[in-house]
C-alpha cells in the first residue's frame, strides 16, 4: 500500500495544511470523515464523509470544529461545505443497529460506507481520532481531527447538522423527551423525562442509563 508521509503539523499551519501537504505528494482527493451523535443515548449515530477542492474553493469560510461554533454557526456551515464539496456522503445508522452490533462496531462500518459513497474516490482518508481498517485508501487517524484538518472538520459539520435535523424530526414524534433541545445526550433534564416516562423506541437500550430507567419503570410505585 502506498503511504502518504506523516508530517508534524502545529496548530498555526492552519486547517488546509495536511491537505495542501498530501495532495503535494500526489493524493489530490483527501477525504475526512467523522461521526454525531457517539455520545447520545437516543437518537441515531451519524457518519459523514467529505472531499474538499483544492485551492480557495475549498477554503470554506467560518469553518471549525462543530462542537465549537456557535448554536446557528453550523448550519451556516453546512450550506458552505454541500455547496463547494467535491463530493460529500451520509450514513445513519438508527439506535436498534447500535444496539445489535455495539457503537464502537457500527461507527466503524458506517465510516467505511461513508467513504465508499464518495465520488470521486478518494486518494487518502483522514479520520477523527481512530484508525478505520478496510478504507479503500490510505488512511490516517488524527487526533483531534475536526480541529486541524479542513476536510474532517467539514465532515464533522454535515455529520452533526444531519443529525440535529433528525433529532428535532424526533422531538415532533416523541415531544416529552424534548430531543430538539439536548439532542438525545445524557443531560438532566432528558434523564429526568427518561425516568418519568421510560424509554422511547429511539433510545439505545444498550446503554446504561436506559437500562436503568427500564428497570425503574417495572418498580411498583
Amino acid at each position: 500500500m502506498i503511504r502518504a508521509p506523516r508530517p508534524v503539523l502545529r496548530s498555526e499551519h492552519g486547517l488546509w495544511a495536511l491537505e495542501r501537504v498530501l495532495q503535494h505528494h500526489g493524493f489530490p482527493h483527501v477525504a475526512g470523515a467523522d461521526e454525531a451523535g457517539r455520545g447520545a443515548c437516543a437518537g441515531p449515530l451519524v457518519v459523514a464523509a467529505v472531499v474538499l477542492p483544492a485551492g480557495r474553493r475549498g477554503q470554506v469560510p467560518g469553518l471549525a470544529d462543530s462542537k465549537l461554533l456557535t448554536a446557528a454557526a453550523p448550519e451556516a456551515a453546512y450550506d458552505e461545505v454541500v455547496g463547494r464539496a467535491l463530493a460529500w456522503s451520509v450514513v445513519v445508522v438508527p439506535p436498534r443497529e447500535v444496539d445489535r452490533a455495539g457503537l464502537h462496531v457500527m461507527n466503524v462500518q458506517a465510516m467505511r460506507q461513508a467513504v465508499e459513497r464518495l465520488d470521486p474516490c478518494p486518494s487518502y482518508v483522514l479520520t477523527d481520532g481512530f484508525a478505520i481498517p478496510g478504507m479503500p485508501a490510505p488512511t490516517l487517524a488524527v487526533w483531534k481531527g475536526d480541529r486541524v484538518a479542513a476536510c474532517v472538520a467539514a465532515a464533522s459539520v454535515v455529520a452533526k447538522v444531519t443529525r440535529d435535523r433528525l433529532m428535532v424530526a424526533l422531538h415532533e414524534r416523541w415531544p416529552a423527551y424534548d430531543f430538539a433541545r439536548h439532542k438525545g445526550y445524557s443531560t438532566a433534564e432528558h434523564m429526568a423525562a427518561l425516568a418519568e416516562h421510560g424509554p422511547c423506541p429511539e433510545h439505545r437500550f444498550s446503554y446504561v442509563n436506559v437500562r436503568a430507567s427500564l428497570t425503574r419503570q417495572d418498580q411498583p410505585a
